[in-house]
């Protein structure tokens, strides 16, 4: 426990130093919040015997003032002086995409000088992750629209795409260039924010459960392979999966809707307890 009673060179205690104290007398750092959230959705099948296989996607709003005015950006805002980062975080996404209720945990401080042309500010981002497929984001605040965006995680380039196919941004990873010339950047340096957002969740998939956050309670082995192989870039032994899935997945007796009437899985919790009636198959 600290004494407050101890004296500095000025000879003053704790209460009397604060109450000398002026804040004005130096520079302050704004300080804003971002959110990146990543939700899974089916992709249309080419055929009826097609498997159903899934995409990940971003949710991304168009800047309604300057600076990067109509430019793509991560919601998020300045925080208050009465609240915490994370709740600051929730509000935020709340005011300008109206989600709210999903999974989120800081992912990374950015705080290179000049990134914001306004002032001196530093961004504490979010990574907020949902199975939820009927999200209907809906633009508010500074937000002018709000839009799910499927992400094309290539080795040499990364490509947004709006669901509804009007707005393409794409970027060279190694020069982080707009590859379509066209002012379709995304504002700020929302693209490392971004590139750093997948990384995460390429690394926590060897470490977490972190894929069960963007699959429905009930999910095929297909699924779920699906969307491992999202988030790692690349593509997995169909027999080494399902040995190594069969440890963190308990079976049902129920079946998708599907050509092959596949058998529906769900996430057990408890997969790493060593206790054996955590495999109870479920009726």
């Amino acid at each position: 426990m600290r004494d407050k009673e101890l004296r500095n060179a000025k000879g003053q205690n704790e209460q009397e130093f604060l109450e000398a104290y002026k804040p004005g007398n130096y520079e302050r750092p704004s300080v804003t919040v971002d959110i990146l959230i990543f939700s899974l959705i089916d992709k249309k099948a080419e055929t009826k015997r097609t498997v159903s296989q899934k995409e990940l996607r971003v949710l991304l709003i168009k800047r309604k003032d300057h600076p990067f005015m109509h430019c793509w950006a991560i919601p998020g805002g300045f925080v208050n002086m009465d609240e915490n980062l994370e709740t600051a975080a929730y509000r935020e996404l709340k005011e300008e995409t109206n989600v709210e209720d999903v999974y989120l945990e800081q992912l990374y401080t950015f705080g290179n000088v000049g990134r914001d042309p306004r002032m001196r500010v530093i961004s504490t981002a979010y990574l907020a992750l949902t199975s939820q497929e009927d999200i209907e984001p809906v633009a508010g605040d500074d937000a002018k629209e709000a839009k799910w965006f499927i992400v094309q995680n290539g080795e040499q380039y990364l490509k947004l795409v709006s669901e509804d196919g009007k707005d393409v941004i794409c970027y060279d990873k190694t020069t982080k260039k707009d590859s379509l010339k066209d002012g379709s950047a995304l504002a700020f340096d929302h693209l490392d924010i971004l590139l750093m957002g997948l990384d995460r969740l390429k690394n926590k998939v060897d470490y977490t459960d972190v894929a069960f956050s963007l699959l429905p309670e009930l999910f095929t082995i297909t699924e779920a392979r699906n969307v491992y192989e999202i988030l790692l870039g690349k593509q997995i032994d169909k027999a080494n999966f399902r040995r190594e899935i069969k440890k963190k997945v308990i079976e049902t007796d129920q079946y998708a809707d599907d050509y092959k009437k596949s058998q529906l899985y769900r996430f057990n919790p408890c997969w790493n307890n060593k206790k054996k009636d955590n495999y109870i198959k479920v009726k």
